[in-house]
């Protein structure tokens, strides 16, 4: 027998459950027992995502995120650009980013990462990253 994982969107950890109206952020990477490769799928609501809110970046994580469906904005250090379905864009470890859907309908995208066994410490944050 092949040694790999299925998993469907009820088996993914939901990280904005405890954030009703803001969409879907789910992390498949242990439902499908990945041991190299972080895979997460966000949905994102109309007007919801990083506008007015905090940045991040990841110090040992390149990450690369592939836009599904709408058009989302990242703010990527001092920069904003606006990304459409079917594009990705690669964000390197020195970089702060936040993705905001100013669209009239959901948006869908995926990140991708190495996966890291200990997250701790790995996130540095910025506050007011992207005023509104």
């Amino acid at each position: 027998m092949a040694d790999y994982g299925v998993a469907s969107r009820e088996d993914a950890i939901d990280f904005m459950e405890q954030y009703p109206g803001f969409g879907e952020m789910r992390s498949f990477t242990d439902a499908l027992g990945a041991e190299e490769v972080a895979f997460t799928w966000r949905l994102m609501p109309p007007n919801t995502g990083g506008k007015g809110s905090y940045g991040h970046r990841h110090k040992d994580q390149e990450e690369v995120y592939f836009v599904v469906r709408g058009t989302v904005q990242f703010k990527l250090g001092d920069e904003v650009i606006e990304v459409g379905p079917r594009s990705a864009v690669r964000v390197p470890t020195d970089v702060f980013r936040s993705v905001h859907n100013d669209g009239p309908d959901d948006a869908e995208i995926v990140l991708v990462s190495v996966r890291l066994e200990d997250l701790s410490g790995e996130t540095d944050t910025v506050p007011d990253f992207w005023p509104e």
